[in-house]
């Protein structure tokens, strides 16, 4: 068998076309090298994150606090997508993610944080199809616990995933939010 292997190989003749030298064509152009759109940012343009009170929430936690004109726009978005609203409150001590006052035993609670998750403000408004039924509700919340943080959630039903969720109301006090001119240290 190797035998046949071998003298079929070996008698195997192969038509190579000849090699003949590439001529271009007048219709190819030659590579040019695009710009970038935006410049690559140099070392003074980065920023050093400020880890000193610059706490940010969900969504839109890195812009100014949202007017109520823009909390109305968003709404709209959320139930013209179908999406479930829900409002959820916490007190300024427990709005925060912390793992401070749980004592945590070996690697099966590793990055788990308590305070994830905030009090409901009634129920998630299912089949909600008008947004000012939202923004009362928005409202309602918000002459209830005017010292509170106060954030709007949107569920997706088909994906059952949490869709956004964005800061409605900051208490009337609160000092956590940070320009972003101060946000670094250099």
């Amino acid at each position: 068998m190797a035998a046949m292997i071998a003298r079929s190989a070996s008698s195997a003749v192969v038509a190579r076309p000849q090699r003949q030298a590439v001529k271009a064509q007048a219709s190819l152009k030659p590579s040019v090298k695009a710009t970038p759109a935006v410049r690559p940012a140099g070392a003074a343009n980065m920023m050093v994150w400020q880890p000193v009170n610059n706490k940010q929430f969900e969504t839109f936690s890195y812009l100014p606090p949202l007017t109520s004109d823009q909390i109305a726009r968003q709404v709209d978005y959320i139930v013209s997508n179908g999406w479930i609203p829900c409002l959820e409150f916490s007190s300024p001590e427990t709005a925060y993610v912390s793992n401070n006052n749980t004592v945590r035993f070996g690697s099966v609670t590793s990055n788990y944080y308590d305070n994830r998750y905030w009090t409901m403000w009634k129920l998630p408004m299912f089949g909600c199809t008008d947004a000012s039924a939202v923004l009362k509700e928005v409202a309602a919340a918000s002459r209830a616990c005017p010292a509170a943080y106060i954030r709007l959630v949107a569920f997706d039903n088909v994906r059952q995933v949490q869709i956004m969720s964005f800061l409605v109301q900051r208490p009337k006090g609160a000092s956590d939010y940070c320009e972003l001119r101060s946000r670094s240290l250099a």
